[in-house]
């Protein structure tokens, strides 16, 4: 260093070092309440209460409530085609029902095609082991069966019958349409549909006939 100066082969000043930029690792990105609410309600099968959600998201009840809240605004405010409901003391999503008329002719279009496999199980579930709840539903069948049952609904072959005392789950049975599409008098004349359906139906399904034949 001469005069103020420094020449190139004199130690430069140290330069301060600088911190390296955090790297978030996969998996541990924090969506938020609002998108881990939302992910969690669009796989429920039944209402769900706000002190559930907290336990599930470690948060509390009034900080879920609000969030909620402000997600049902959002949707209403944006004219979204669904919306969020709070009913039976939980929270689930539900079709606008300025949008009934479109999606009742979504599912209803070609009424007298045959239904898939997947509702002639979930058809034949409700029938056999009615009144019975959506989860117990999935259980037997051992898929989420929500949409096949909203299918159903729409086609007038199910309806809710009650709740359930115990675990407070909406319960559902076959209507008088279903009876008549079968040609049937009463459930007593349910036909034996085993031959027709997978092996892991057959168990529960007898089980539920053979109920019915004892009322």
């Amino acid at each position: 260093m001469q005069n103020g100066s420094w020449r190139s082969d004199d130690q430069a000043p140290a330069r301060p070092a600088l911190a390296e930029p955090e790297v978030q690792r996969p998996g541990t990105r924090d969506l938020g309440l609002q998108a881990n609410l939302e992910a969690i309600l669009l796989v429920a099968d039944e209402p769900v209460a706000e002190q559930l959600l907290a336990e599930a998201l470690d948060c509390t009840a009034e900080e879920v409530g609000a969030a909620l809240r402000d997600l049902a605004a959002g949707y209403t405010e944006q004219q979204r085609g669904f919306d969020l409901r709070e009913v039976a003391g939980g929270w689930r999503y539900y079709t606008r029902a300025e949008c009934a008329a479109a999606v009742e002719r979504f599912v209803t279009d070609g009424q007298e095609v045959r239904l898939t496999q997947a509702a002639l199980e979930t058809l034949a579930v409700v029938a056999y082991r009615q009144p019975v709840s959506r989860a117990r539903v999935s259980a037997v069948r051992g898929v989420n069966c929500d949409g096949v049952m909203r299918t159903l609904m729409l086609r007038g072959l199910i309806e809710e019958s009650g709740t359930d005392q115990d675990t407070g789950a909406i319960l559902f049975s076959t209507t008088g349409y279903f009876l008549e599409r079968l040609g049937l008098a009463g459930l007593a004349d349910l036909p034996d549909l085993a031959p027709f359906l997978p092996e892991h139906l057959d168990d529960e399904l007898d089980i539920g006939h053979e109920q019915h034949d004892r009322s």
